[in-house]
């Protein structure tokens, strides 16, 4: 769920490592039978592909894996080096979604784990949409997940605990369904300070809630002409990754 706002104010940057070490094998397996059905099908190996949000590179990895021409971007200067770290030679650029500039245009572009919720107003959005419209070729795919008002309506407040030998990370979720907005804290108390003590990170992650009409109509308006949607159960994403998340593949 990396977002794309400055890359200097990136809530993600205190707690790179926290979201590098959960969920590293958390969204890949349960997201892989939409992806194969809705990406990995249509676009053949050596295809130029964009991982657009990539975090610290979970999904961009199994790109590469797949034979495909990849570059990832993230407005997240801290994830993008953790995803140097683990993916040398690829492509990993700090770039702010809303602003893409690329010399060259991409065959597809992916964006996962409802990273596109990051965008706080309809109108960031939009420019993403029309950043991506501009990045691809004529016949490219884009393919993304997000989050509807389903998937927030779960009661979040209680704190999630991970505790390992050198590591305690807590997680906990609020949503307010006046405003339509989700908010993700998170602590990450991590051994290895002067005299091996224990040091403190903690941020706040804010997404955005649209509806389904509004999503739509901000690729129509971007240039998206033919439009797929849909729930992440139809494409047997059954574990609770799946609830209340939509996929979308669109095409110019």
């Amino acid at each position: 769920m990396p977002e794309a706002n400055s890359p200097s104010a990136s809530s993600y940057n205190e707690i790179a490592g926290m979201y590098h070490l959960l969920w590293a094998d958390w969204y890949l397996p349960a997201a892989l039978p939409a992806l194969e059905q809705l990406f990995f099908s249509r676009v053949q190996k050596g295809a130029r592909v964009l991982d657009l949000c990539c975090g610290s590179g979970h999904v961009t990895k199994e790109l590469v894996s797949r034979g495909y021409d990849v570059t990832g971007v993230d407005n997240s200067a801290q994830l993008i080096a953790l995803a140097r770290r683990e993916l040398p030679g690829i492509d990993l650029q700090v770039q702010d979604a809303r602003e893409l500039r690329f010399e060259e245009h991409f065959d597809a572009v992916l964006s996962t784990f409802d990273s596109l919720n990051h965008m706080l107003n309809l109108e960031e959005l939009s420019r993403t949409f029309r950043g991506v419209h501009q990045a691809l070729k004529s016949q490219g795919l884009f393919v993304f997940d997000m989050n509807l008002a389903e998937a927030y309506s779960a009661d979040l407040r209680q704190w999630v605990v991970d505790i390992r030998n050198d590591s305690v990370a807590m997680v906990r979720g609020t949503y307010d369904p006046t405003l339509a907005k989700a908010s993700t804290e998170l602590i990450w108390f991590v051994k290895g300070g002067p005299g091996n003590s224990w040091e403190r990170h903690q941020s706040v992650v804010h997404q955005q809630c649209y509806a389904l009409e509004d999503i739509l109509l901000a690729l129509r308006e971007a240039g998206f002409r033919t439009l797929e949607t849909i729930p992440a159960k139809d494409v047997n994403v059954t574990s609770e990754l799946g609830f209340g998340r939509v996929y979308f593949a669109a095409r110019p």
